[in-house]
């Protein structure tokens, strides 16, 4: 007769060690990593004490949504707002439509700035009545709560938009040629469309805050960016007048800070182009474009360099001239090996807009000054470039988290 066996079953361990068994391995492993961790804790409370205290007690926030369309379009007309609406809404087809051709990383990030729209959708905006109020500030804040309103109105038919294009690029998905057309024709669509035309035409001087900060920081990162690659194939060219007119060009532009070259591209394009009445924000934009496209030269060089000979030579076994390799071959590796090179280069772009408000442009950090100008705001600097701060920070993080990603998608870093 077999004996019948007791089969006991064993779990597996599990890995999960909660939060104190977290604490106790990481921060209170030792004598003095408790110590050191007690210490910390002290700092940070000490510090972060007096910081909460006042932003939740002291600080006036009301400066931001109060000025928040100044912070957004500068002195741009009131009445013309919804120009800039038509350009919103021209850009958030075409990126519904991406997401919904595309997918992935377009279409995680198509549902983040949905969201972000969502949120300033919902988001009360909250106007507090001082006691010293006159009857003009009393029309004022009416006069705000009613562009709250507006804002509110076009921002809503900017999400239906989006969903539908999302929706309609699902469906439809030999759109793709299409769509990439549409990304290349809409700045200059958008040009059109904040300038205009005759009586109707807005000039350039009255562009600013987030706005005109956007365009110039989208134009340098567009432009540059293909006039660097040609200046690094230049510099590594055999032609002697090529490689050596490269060389001076990036050699020189790096030699000097930003701001001269924003000082000379206002006065000198005027005297090499006299012919022709060249708007400041025009000027701004070449000066910026030409700065950052030596910085990016460089930054792609270093890619090119980091190519392997023989991946030439495999290029030219193959029957591939010098420009099918170097477009086929050598350029995506080395643009691949340099991402985060470049995006560091997008970023410290973006950031030096803010140097043209020593050229008498208002940008996003020159609004600021006209804000603190009004009586009624006086004393709140450091709630205004804290939020200055905070919308620099956004936008240099979603270039590098975008980074990031294609970093993997592509396996940069990987064996």
């Amino acid at each position: 007769m077999e004996e019948q066996v007791d089969i006991q079953q064993i779990k597996p361990p599990t890995n999960a060690k909660g939060p104190v068994g977290w604490l106790r391995e990481n921060l209170f492993n030792t004598w003095y990593n408790a110590i050191l961790t007690c210490v910390a804790l002290l700092f940070l409370y000490f510090v972060f004490k007096g910081i909460l205290t006042w932003a939740f007690t002291e600080a006036e926030w009301n400066v931001i949504p109060a000025n928040l369309q100044l912070f957004a379009i500068g002195p741009y007309p009131r009445d013309q707002v919804y120009r800039i609406w038509i350009c919103l809404y021209i850009l958030t087809v075409l990126l519904g439509l991406s997401a919904g051709v595309w997918g992935g990383i377009v279409q995680r990030w198509t549902f983040i700035i949905g969201s972000i729209f969502l949120i300033f959708l919902v988001i009360p905006f909250e106007i507090v009545q001082r006691q010293d109020s006159n009857f003009v500030s009393i029309e004022f804040r009416f006069n705000l709560i009613w562009l709250i309103f507006e804002s509110r109105r076009w921002l809503l038919g900017d999400i239906a938009l989006l969903i539908a294009a999302f929706f309609v690029g699902k469906r439809i998905t030999r759109l793709r040629s299409w769509i990439l057309g549409g990304w290349v024709l809409s700045f200059p669509i958008i040009m059109v469309v904040l300038h205009g035309f005759g009586e109707n035409a807005i000039q350039t001087s009255l562009w600013g805050g987030l706005l005109l900060t956007l365009i110039l920081a989208i134009v340098g990162i567009v432009v540059s960016f293909p006039l660097g690659v040609f200046l690094a194939l230049c510099r590594q060219s055999k032609l002697p007048a090529i490689k050596w007119v490269s060389i001076f060009y990036i050699e020189t532009v790096r030699g000097v800070p930003l701001i001269t070259i924003l000082f000379m591209g206002s006065v000198l394009i005027t005297i090499f182009i006299p012919y022709f009445n060249i708007d400041q924000v025009i000027k701004m934009m070449v000066a910026i474009t030409l700065f950052s496209a030596a910085y990016m030269a460089e930054n792609v060089r270093g890619g090119l360099q980091a190519i392997p000979r023989g991946q030439h030579e495999a290029a030219q076994a193959v029957g591939l001239n010098y420009a099918q390799s170097m477009l086929f071959i050598v350029l995506p590796q080395a643009l691949r090996a340099v991402i985060p090179a470049i995006v560091g280069q997008f970023i410290a772009l973006f950031k030096d807009t803010s140097l043209v408000s020593i050229i008498g442009l208002i940008e996003l950090l020159g609004v600021s000054k006209s804000i603190l100008a009004n009586k009624e705001w006086l004393g709140r600097h450091i709630e205004v470039y804290l939020f200055i701060a905070l919308v620099y920070f956004v936008f240099c993080y979603a270039m590098s988290k975008i980074s990031q990603e294609v970093e993997s998608i592509l396996g940069v870093g990987k064996v």
